[in-house]
C-alpha cells in the first residue's frame, strides 16, 4: 500500500468517501485535511481495497506520525482492522477517534489493540445554527449590544456588502489575510499553530473553486474585513473551518453570524462545528457561547508487537 501527498487535485477523486463519513470531528472535512499543509505537516492518502487511508506526516517531529481512522463506503472498521492497517504502514497511532467508535466497539475490544488516551484540547464543540444566529438569552445581551452597534453604525450606513467569495475576488480576500495577520503577528513563527492556520486558509482560498465549500466575505466601505468559510461534515453538519474579522472593527465577528442570518446560515448546515483550538479572538469569542454539546477527542496507541504486513 503507497500513500502519496494530497494535492488540492485530490478533492474531487477522494469526496466520495467522506459523503457519508461517520465520524464527528473536524479534522473528517476532506478540504481541511488538504489544505492544512506546511513545512511541519503532510497529508498523505491512498486507496487500498476501496478504502481511504490517511496519514500525517511530521518530518521535524516524528513521534507526531500518525494516521486517521479509514473510511469506506458502508463499512466500519473493527479495532483488529485498524491495528492491522497500523501495522501494515508502520504507525502506531491513530489521532482523531472520537468517544462514539470507542462506544461502538468497546473498550475492552480496543484496549485489546491499542491504549486509549484523551486527546487534550482537540474536542470539537457543537452549536446549533439557530443559537448562533439568535444569541437569545441574558448571557448574550453584550454581544447583542454589539452586534446593533456594528449594524448602526456601518449596516444601517448602507457601508456593509455581503458576498460569495469567488476566483473573481479571491485576491482580496488573500490580501485581507495578510493584513489579519499582521495585526496578530503570526508570521513570526511559522510553526506556530497561527501561522498554520493563516497558510491553511490560503491554501483554502487559492484553490476555492476546487473545493465545495460555502463562504462569505465582508466588504466595509468597499474593503473586504472579514471572512467566512465552511465545509459539511455530514448531511446535517458543517464545519466552520475560518472565521477571520479586522480586530479594530468592534463587532465584526461576533456581528457576522447574525448579519448572514437566516438565509446564508441555513445554507451551510442546521449545525456548525468549531474546532478549538483557534486564535486567540475566535476562542473568547466561541467560548462565552454555549455549546449545545461536544465531541470528546481521543487517539489510541498501538499496543501489538509488529509482525510485518498481514492479509487485511
Amino acid at each position: 500500500m503507497e500513500l502519496k501527498p494530497l494535492t488540492p487535485e485530490d478533492y474531487s477523486t477522494y469526496k466520495r468517501y467522506f459523503i457519508n463519513q461517520p465520524y464527528h470531528l473536524c479534522v473528517y472535512s476532506l478540504s481541511s485535511i488538504i489544505a492544512w499543509q506546511n513545512s511541519v505537516y503532510q497529508a498523505l492518502g491512498g486507496v487500498f481495497k476501496n478504502t481511504l487511508i490517511i496519514a500525517a506526516e511530521f518530518p521535524k517531529h516524528r513521534s507526531k506520525r500518525h494516521l486517521i481512522l479509514p473510511l469506506a463506503p458502508a463499512e466500519k472498521f473493527t479495532p483488529e482492522q485498524l491495528a492491522l492497517i497500523a501495522d501494515d504502514l508502520n504507525y502506531n497511532e491513530y489521532w482523531f477517534v472520537p468517544q462514539c467508535y470507542i462506544d461502538t466497539h468497546g473498550r475492552e475490544a480496543v484496549q485489546e489493540f491499542f491504549e486509549i488516551k484523551h486527546h487534550e484540547g482537540y474536542d470539537d464543540y457543537i452549536y446549533l445554527t439557530k443559537d448562533l444566529a439568535d444569541l437569545k438569552g441574558n448571557r448574550y445581551s453584550k454581544k447583542r449590544n454589539l452586534i446593533k452597534q456594528f449594524k448602526r453604525r456601518y449596516v444601517d450606513q448602507n457601508r456593509v456588502v455581503l458576498a460569495p467569495i469567488t476566483s473573481k475576488n479571491v485576491d482580496e480576500c488573500l490580501e485581507f489575510l495578510d493584513k489579519w495577520c499582521e495585526q496578530r503577528d503570526c508570521d513570526a513563527n511559522p510553526e506556530e499553530d497561527l501561522a498554520c492556520e493563516k497558510l491553511a486558509a490560503k491554501n483554502t482560498l487559492e484553490n476555492i473553486d476546487l473545493y465545495e465549500v460555502n463562504t462569505l466575505m465582508l466588504r466595509l466601505d468597499g474593503v473586504v474585513s472579514a471572512i467566512g468559510i465552511s465545509a459539511f461534515l455530514t448531511s446535517k453538519m458543517a464545519t466552520l473551518q475560518y472565521e477571520k474579522a479586522y480586530a479594530d472593527i468592534p463587532g465584526t465577528q461576533p456581528g457576522s453570524p447574525s448579519l448572514a442570518t437566516p438565509d446564508v446560515l441555513e445554507a451551510v448546515a442546521p449545525v456548525f462545528y468549531e474546532d478549538l483550538p483557534n486564535e486567540d479572538g475566535a476562542v473568547l469569542i466561541e467560548l462565552t457561547l454555549s455549546p449545545s454539546g461536544y465531541v470528546r477527542d481521543g487517539k489510541v496507541i498501538a499496543t501489538f508487537a509488529g509482525n510485518g504486513a498481514r492479509e487485511l
